[in-house]
């Protein structure tokens, strides 16, 4: 049986994991979660499954609640300690569903570990794909992409010859204001900003989806995961969301994935190891698709994605900013403070102000991320740069 930790398993990719997990319980065995301060979760899994050795929580508080209901678990408290489940070695496949920057080094932890990885965090690639596909290679290990996108080019790529391709093509459903002028932007509700139209998923990814930040995360990811250049990655939207995304080789070919949106597929395909599952999700019924639309991102509309591409093609430190920036003017947005259109606004300024750090290393990285949060943080509470 395979062997699975999970980090952050108290979100949404988590807990589709564990259902994953449950519809093939004689392939996978759960041995380790991260649950940040989501204990009674937590409590309801150790009781669920035995199997479970390793625990990491936020803080001593919450580790004294687990440790009352089975003394025998390894109990890891912090950052530190979503180091130290990472790093277990009786662990087969390591799931990192942690959302933001925080995923980046637990994923160094586990590769320098040699335990294969899952990766949902797209943040971890997008901030330190250079030294991360470094790592990969140093230690011998699988690099699983969980992502719809990603999945759908994975299997897209199988016994292909990379030589051949001509364009990855990442689809991206549009989100809830695809119709929108950009000056209908400001009076955009956090509920509404909420409310995606085809997808279940984390508050966090639902608004870059609405802003297409999370395609812009997805091309860099796709960058360093598929060895392309950027030029040769491109996106449609897609409102539909069947297809998932397209490789378009050099023959005038294309070959797509297609799928009803669900992340049980994508997830189920990473735990297996790029292998199927029998799945009980719902089949596709070609009978009942009317139309599939395919329209090309207004990069001035949707900025975010432009600034993406900007970031992935200079590179070095500056990917770090358009996430670390973004994670920041989103918590924001959540909170109220700034309106909807200023996240935009806020990492395009982030990025402009930054200096380059050139071929930046993890302790560099760590650097630039805090920099630029105290930065946007900055644009609120001195207003120096005039956001109206």
């Amino acid at each position: 049986m395979k062997k699975i930790t999970i980090l952050g398993v108290s979100g949404s990719i988590g807990r589709q994991c564990i259902e994953v997990i449950d519809e093939h319980i004689n392939q996978f065995e759960l041995i380790g979660i991260s649950v940040h301060n989501q204990i009674e979760y937590a409590l309801e899994l150790i009781k669920k499954y035995p199997s479970i050795k390793f625990v990491a929580v936020k803080d001593e508080k919450d580790a004294k609640k687990v440790q009352t209901i089975n003394d025998k678990l390894n109990i890891f408290i912090g950052n530190e300690g979503l180091k130290e489940l990472a790093s277990i070695k009786e662990t087969d496949l390591l799931v990192n569903s942690l959302v933001g920057f925080i995923g980046l080094v637990p994923t160094m932890t586990a590769i320098q570990n040699k335990i294969d990885i899952a990766l949902a965090n797209k943040e971890t690639l997008v901030v330190a794909g250079h030294l991360i596909k470094q790592e990969v290679k140093k230690y011998g290990v699988k690099l699983l992409p969980i992502d719809s996108e990603h999945s759908a080019i994975m299997q897209c790529l199988n016994g292909e010859n990379h030589k051949d391709i001509k364009n990855l093509i990442i689809t991206a459903s549009g989100g809830p204001f695809l119709n929108k002028k950009k000056e209908e932007l400001k009076d955009v509700t956090l509920k509404q900003a909420l409310k995606h139209p085809n997808w279940s998923m984390g508050a966090k990814i639902t608004i870059d989806s609405s802003t297409l930040v999370n395609k812009g995360l997805e091309v860099i990811e796709a960058h360093w995961l598929f060895d392309i250049p950027y030029e040769q990655i491109k996106v449609l939207i897609h409102p539909q969301s069947i297809i998932h995304s397209m490789v378009e080789y050099i023959d005038g070919s294309v070959i797509a994935q297609l799928g009803i949106p669900s992340m049980k597929i994508p997830i189920a395909y990473a735990l297996a190891g790029k292998t199927r599952l029998k799945s009980d999700a719902s089949l596709l019924d070609f009978k009942k698709l009317r139309n599939l639309e395919f329209i090309k991102p207004d990069l001035e509309r949707f900025r975010t994605l432009k600034l993406a591409y900007e970031a992935g093609k200079i590179g070095h430190s500056l990917p770090t900013v358009y996430n670390s920036a973004n994670e920041m003017a989103v918590k924001y947005f959540m909170e109220g403070k700034i309106r909807f259109d200023q996240i935009e606004q806020f990492i395009e300024k982030a990025m402009e102000l930054h200096q380059l750090i050139k071929n930046p290393n993890l302790e560099e990285l760590l650097e630039v991320d805090k920099q630029t949060r105290n930065l946007v943080s900055a644009f609120i509470k001195e207003d120096l740069y005039g956001f109206n």
